[in-house]
């Protein structure tokens, strides 16, 4: 550990930092090849030392969550780097060793893992011998493209096979982006659906540049689809149900803070304004503490009527109770944070929510979940590391009206 720690010691970065900025252009070049290469090697350290977490837990479920937590990344990135951590350690050791040499970078090692993931632990080593001369200071897109061709050329039966099983793996994805725009992509979709789909969608779109049309092709394109999945006709608004929390003060233009948008996050304002003042918007009163902004109570007038307790729940926490998923709540199931079975109570001050991937993670021998009166969820993982999560308040703290605001 000792020598992890000289590698990130602050007076050791602060010299060579300083050796940096005196650099010409061909030592600039030379020294960031050089971190590369260190970065390659720390990242094969890091491989190791999660392929033996997995073996310590024999490869249990909630490994992928604990390395999210501790490694800070979602979840399907902590997956797949798992698989590849375990596919490095057993089946392509000449790949590892490539990272060693400080001559193959993390994202291109995994891009090796997922190319064989489906050969067996016999063809996978014969990959790896055969990309072990062609893959050395290429960049991801040549490693993915080397790796694969290597793969069906390896094992052709498997390769029609694994074709057809992408195939059935197709699904549809939400992206959330930058503030106020998301993505859908349908993935793994049969090619030529989804090359036939794209054609009819460009035809609409060209059929609409007429003179006059401010919107460019791209923008164009986008909106036909989105149109033509909402059922919509040249644009025409569809209805949907989207959970936006914004202070009084915002929704009537007294200031400018940001609202949030359950399973998105912060959207400006102006935007905020904009949804809420759409023709089918409901309004609900939500009553919140002024001195954290966390939801007190939950107005009942509204169009349809309230669940009650599950509402409240749902309407407090937003999203998935886990950090870093953010599934809105209203997608998830609501949980005890404490085990009905081990004397939890359905009350307010004991129910999460929780998706159904992280309901299950609970229950994983090791987890522990342990909810505060103020609302923080604070998860134990089987390491003894401890995560926590409070909803953020739907506004910025207020002083008493006999106080001075903070400035």
């Amino acid at each position: 550990m000792a020598l992890l720690e000289n590698l990130t010691d602050p007076a050791v970065l602060a010299s060579v930092n300083d050796v940096v900025d005196s650099l010409d252009d061909k030592d600039s070049v030379a020294v960031a090849q050089a971190a590369s290469a260190g970065i390659a090697r720390l990242e094969a350290i890091r491989f190791r030392a999660v392929a033996q977490l997995n073996r310590h837990r024999s490869g249990a479920r909630s490994v992928t969550q604990e390395v999210a937590f501790a490694l800070s990344v979602v979840d399907n990135h902590a997956g797949a780097m798992v698989a590849a951590a375990d596919a490095l350690t057993t089946r392509l050791p000449r790949t590892l060793g490539l990272m060693d040499q400080g001559k193959l970078g993390g994202f291109g090692a995994m891009k090796v893992a997922a190319a064989t993931a489906w050969l067996s632990d016999t063809d996978a080593r014969a990959v790896d011998a055969v990309l072990e001369d062609r893959i050395a200071d290429k960049n991801p897109g040549q490693i993915r493209k080397a790796a694969n061709h290597a793969a069906n050329t390896i094992d052709p039966d498997g390769a029609g096979r694994r074709a057809e099983g992408h195939r059935d793996g197709r699904r549809l994805s939400l992206r959330h982006g930058e503030t106020g725009v998301a993505s859908i992509e349908v993935e793994d979709a049969p090619v030529e659906k989804a090359a036939a789909a794209y054609r009819r969608i460009d035809r609409e779109a060209r059929a609409l540049k007429t003179e006059g049309e401010t919107r460019t092709l791209d923008q164009l394109r986008a909106d036909v689809a989105l149109d033509l999945l909402l059922g919509g006709q040249g644009g025409a608004g569809e209805r949907s149900e989207v959970f936006l929390y914004m202070d009084l003060f915002t929704y009537l233009g007294l200031n400018d803070d940001p609202a949030e948008l359950a399973g998105h996050g912060s959207v400006p304002a102006g935007l905020a304004r904009q949804i809420a003042s759409g023709s089918d918007t409901v309004l609900r009163r939500i009553i919140t503490d002024p001195l954290s902004g966390q939801v007190l109570d939950l107005g009942r007038d509204r169009y349809r009527p309230t669940a009650g307790l599950a509402e409240f729940v749902r309407v407090r926490d937003r999203e998935c109770r886990r950090p870093g998923c953010h599934r809105p709540a209203q997608a998830c199931d609501i949980d005890h944070s404490l085990p009905w079975q081990h004397g939890g109570h359905t009350a307010d001050t004991e129910l999460i929510d929780l998706c159904r991937r992280d309901h299950r993670l609970k229950d994983e021998p090791g987890w522990t979940y342990q909810l505060a009166s103020d609302g923080t969820l604070t998860i134990i993982t089987p390491t003894g590391q401890a995560y926590d999560s409070t909803p953020p308040p739907l506004h910025q703290p207020r002083p008493p009206a006999d106080q001075p605001p903070p400035f």
